[in-house]
């Protein structure tokens, strides 16, 4: 019995010591790291191309009294835009930002004098805006966003003909005219199809622009003198932009989900 128990003691010991020696020779394996995502919080430009369209309501003033119903009146053309922002990532999901840009291109369409019987083509040659955007991040590298704020507008001159196409002697001067906008559009990172592209990004957008009215003097070619006719305008604009947009701050520090 002795016997017995001295060796059922040493097999136990001997059990323990292997399993010990198994354990120590296991090698030590780290937690995985939390994922991380970019932090939108930064500056970035972009630069980009698009196209529009404006509609104005119109009518003719005779010594500054309508003589003339309202009608609409219109035009379409192509358009560039640059600009610059910033944007700060209050959260897991909500950026807030600040942004001004500049557009420029052609949106032309008819002006008219229906007074006289009058017209001519007018077009919107840039424009300009400032303001703050709202945006939820469908996705870590997804932004949807809305946004709003001031926008000022030069538009051209014209030469006014008669309903035959003949020059009549009469022209409007350009003139420039301010308002606010609200738009809204999504932006993503380039990261796709296996394509590595830090900081790159690109944004659809669409954005409407309303415009404060304007009495657009009709003057002489002679000495530029203004005439007893002037076109009121009031012009709402829209345009739709796709741009490529470099974010400074894609690199740098992390926020975690």
């Amino acid at each position: 019995m002795k016997k017995f128990l001295l060796a059922a003691t040493a097999l136990v010991a001997i059990t323990g010591a292997a399993s010990a020696a198994d354990l120590a020779a296991r090698p030590y394996v780290k937690a995985p790291m939390m994922p991380v995502a970019p932090s939108w919080t930064g500056f970035y430009i972009f630069g980009g191309a698009g196209g529009g369209l404006w509609d104005a309501d119109s009518h003719t003033n005779f010594n500054g009294v309508p003589v003339t119903i309202d009608q609409r009146v219109g035009g379409d053309g192509f358009l560039g835009t640059v600009g610059a922002g910033y944007d700060w990532q209050v959260n897991p999901t909500w950026v807030f930002g600040l942004f001004a840009d500049g557009q420029f291109g052609s949106l032309r369409g008819t002006l008219q004098d229906q007074f006289a019987a009058l017209t001519g083509r007018i077009k919107m040659e840039t424009a300009w805006a400032a303001g703050a955007r709202v945006g939820y991040l469908v996705a870590p590298n997804v932004l949807s966003y809305v946004n709003a704020g001031y926008s000022g507008s030069h538009w051209s001159g014209t030469g006014l003909t008669t309903l035959t196409g003949a020059a009549s002697g009469f022209h409007t001067d350009s003139f420039n005219r301010n308002g606010w906008f609200v738009g809204g559009g999504v932006e993503n990172n380039l990261n796709i199809f296996g394509i590595s592209a830090p900081g790159w990004f690109m944004k659809t957008e669409y954005r409407a622009a309303y415009y404060d009215r304007k009495d657009i003097a009709v003057r002489t070619d002679v000495g530029n003198l203004a005439t007893t006719d002037s076109v009121s305008f009031k012009p709402w604009v829209q345009t739709i932009s796709t741009s490529l947009v470099y974010r400074f701050n894609w690199t740098g520090p992390a926020v975690k989900y």
